[in-house]
């Protein structure tokens, strides 16, 4: 482990070098560090006898690593909400301090529970774990990210496991092997400080070796599909022209019908069983009156002369007539096969402003903010060709129980389309992939992705992914996807609230333990 401050230096580079570690071991970056990440911070906590240094090195923690692993934030303010790169720092620096607020309300109620409970130090330092784990696992966040997707960035077989307990609970785990390695940093000049990291290394790699086992005993897929990813890259400047009613439509369209040629015409020699296109693909409103739209009767001809069918992202409207942001399924005849699916978890201060069905006037202070209607939930699922499909539109994909909706609704695979147009190349794309996969590994289906401007991309039930597109590049990428045609529900699909429920055991047991002791 790193070497940590000593007490004659400053005792706030602890919670300094925790945010380091966590910042640097969330995709993009290895979890080199995601075992000990906390162990600084955390013997931080140990020496304080008030809450307010608790509180600031928690603050200080989420603050160091938002602005590591998650900077991207400026430019996507930068590029959504078009202010100028001085403002979009500020917002930044804001979100570093209050986007992650879990980290500071363990360190509350931690320090609140020692002061009543007086625990020892090694039931104080296993509440500190637990507090943790809890508060990551519960508290909402902006971009619900955890500990265990970086094991999966990493391609690190333990991942696997995640159709057992979930990425969540992986994040779990992650989160309490840090006590004992903070149980032998206390106890490092002791034979016992030297056990329990050998001991650590050895659960670690019983868990890749189980992860391998998990792997190979797969059952094997009886049926595949062939799809044809389309990505186009257009432009925030014309997907915001386009939005705000200012035209494109036809240059957009234009630009995924040549990219779906050009990707046809270089694998001429396969057949295709349907062709997929991102988020708001085409340019105008489906179903309804408007599949006779002109626009729609574009797509028909193109979709017949070429006999492929698609999936695309749409507007649509709602019986309310409020624009949603939809996935359709067009055969090969240019028809439009209904139910379509409307996305249902809609990004605030995007697609909707929070509130203000209780606060009219908010919509005249942000007039700019879409209002989109609000889809079903993960209640549809898109059938033709024989496949049940089960669609998804954006960062919908990082909610674990509306896929498992989906999965238990009988979907064969899944389909995202996402636009990730807004956050630049560097971190977000990645994290977004990797956190959209992970949905197949928990439920042992394949996920097709595709996105406006990168990553595209496919992941078998075993979590393999296989090529991945370029980015900010107009692009085509054939894919055979293998999948079981009635797959079997996997433990976590069936066990959703497990982990959830022996986390709070785990708390149960901390404070009864406390009892007991303080009663002795």
């Amino acid at each position: 482990m790193t070497a940590l401050p000593s007490k004659q230096k400053s005792p706030w580079l602890l919670p300094v070098l925790s945010g380091i570690f966590i910042g640097t071991s969330y995709i993009p970056f290895p979890p080199w560090a995601a075992l000990f990440c906390f162990v600084p911070l955390w013997l931080f906590w140990e020496r304080q006898s008030r809450l307010g240094p608790v509180l600031l090195s928690g603050f200080l923690t989420t603050f160091v690593y938002t602005l590591i692993g998650f900077n991207w934030v400026t430019y996507t303010l930068h590029e959504f909400a078009q202010v100028n790169w001085f403002v979009a720092a500020i917002g930044m620096v804001l979100f570093a301090l209050f986007g992650h607020l879990f980290v500071p309300v363990a360190g509350l109620l931690w320090f609140f529970g020692r002061k009543l409970g007086r625990w020892p130090q090694e039931l104080s330092f296993a509440a500190m774990a637990v507090l943790t784990a809890l508060c990551e696992l519960s508290l909402p966040m902006l971009f619900k990210w955890n500990f265990g997707y970086s094991w999966y960035g990493a391609n690190m077989p333990l991942y696997q496991w995640a159709e057992i307990i979930g990425f969540s609970g992986l994040s779990m785990l992650t989160i309490l092997l840090n006590w004992p390695l903070l149980l032998a940093w206390r106890k490092r000049r002791a034979r016992s400080g030297k056990l329990i990291p050998a001991s650590v290394a050895v659960v670690f790699l019983g868990l890749n070796l189980g992860g391998m086992a998990l792997k190979n005993r797969l059952p094997k897929p009886d049926d595949a599909f062939n799809t044809l990813l389309v990505q186009a890259n257009i432009g925030n400047i014309e997907k915001q022209a386009l939005e705000h009613g200012r035209g494109f439509q036809g240059e957009i369209l234009h630009k995924y019908e040549a990219a779906t040629d050009l990707g046809l015409s270089s694998h001429a020699d396969r057949s295709v069983d349907f062709v997929l296109w991102s988020e708001t693909a085409f340019p105008a409103l489906l179903g309804g009156a408007y599949n006779d739209a002109y626009y729609a009767r574009t797509l028909k001809t193109f979709l017949r002369a070429r006999n492929t069918a698609l999936l695309t992202g749409a507007y649509a409207k709602d019986e309310d007539g409020r624009i949603t942001n939809s996935l359709f399924a067009v055969d090969k005849n240019g028809s439009v096969t209904e139910p379509h699916y409307s996305k249902t978890l809609l990004l605030a201060l995007g697609e909707y402003i929070p509130f203000e069905q209780t606060f009219p006037w908010l919509r005249t202070l942000l007039p700019m903010v879409g209002n989109f209607g609000v889809g079903p939930g993960p209640t549809v699922l898109l059938k033709f060709n024989g496949y049940k499909i089960g669609p998804q539109i954006c960062y919908e994909s990082l909610f674990p129980e509306f896929s498992i909706a989906l999965a238990d609704l009988g979907a064969q695979f899944i389909v995202n389309v996402t636009n990730d147009s807004w956050y630049g190349t560097w971190q977000e794309p990645y994290q977004h992939m990797y956190m959209t996969l992970a949905r197949g590994v928990e439920l042992r289906r394949p996920v097709v992705r595709v996105t406006n401007t990168g990553i595209s991309t496919v992941a078998l039930a075993s979590g393999e992914v296989l090529q991945q597109s370029p980015m900010n590049q107009t692009w085509a990428g054939f894919y055979n996807v293998p999948f079981r045609q009635q797959p079997s529900p996997t433990f976590y699909q069936q066990n959703f609230l497990l982990m959830p429920t022996l986390l709070w055991l785990a708390l149960l047991g901390v404070l009864v333990s406390g009892f007991f002791f303080r009663r002795r």
